[in-house]
């Protein structure tokens, strides 16, 4: 019997970051394409003294730099913190509770301001849910 001791963590396969970045633009896009091209429904924001159109480039870019932020944080909380998943996990939900405010003042029409907050919501349970299971527990690190 033999002991292997590394100085890394192994993951565990079907943990992978890069994997939960794309399920997030996936899922994102693809309630865009039900709201927008589907049901019709006219996802525009009050910007400055304008109004901006919210399609799929937007929403691609949106949801990706979001799961990368994430990912970001939390590689970087597991290095600093031994309660890395939890701490991460209050952050992310209170920043997904937080982005809620600017769809639900900027939309213009219930419709939008509808859409909008569920894509926000589907992008934060995404990166929340998906990231919280990729997090190494304390003993995993050490």
């Amino acid at each position: 019997m033999s002991v292997q001791l590394d100085a890394r963590p192994v993951r565990v396969e079907g943990r992978s970051r890069l994997a939960v970045a794309g399920v997030t633009v996936v899922a994102a896009l693809a309630l865009w394409a039900l709201l927008e091209p589907v049901a019709g429904i006219d996802l525009a924001a009050k910007q400055g003294s304008g109004t901006v159109e919210v399609g799929a480039v937007s929403v691609f870019f949106a949801a990706a730099a979001m799961a990368f932020a994430g990912w970001g944080l939390l590689a970087i909380l597991e290095r600093r913190t031994v309660n890395a998943r939890k701490v991460w996990t209050v952050t992310a939900v209170i920043a997904c509770v937080l982005s809620l405010g600017s769809p639900l003042t900027s939309g213009i029409g219930a419709g939008a301001k509808l859409g909008l907050a569920s894509l926000h919501l589907v992008v934060g349970a995404a990166v929340v849910l998906g990231l919280r299971r990729t997090a190494l527990s304390a003993t995993e690190r050490c």
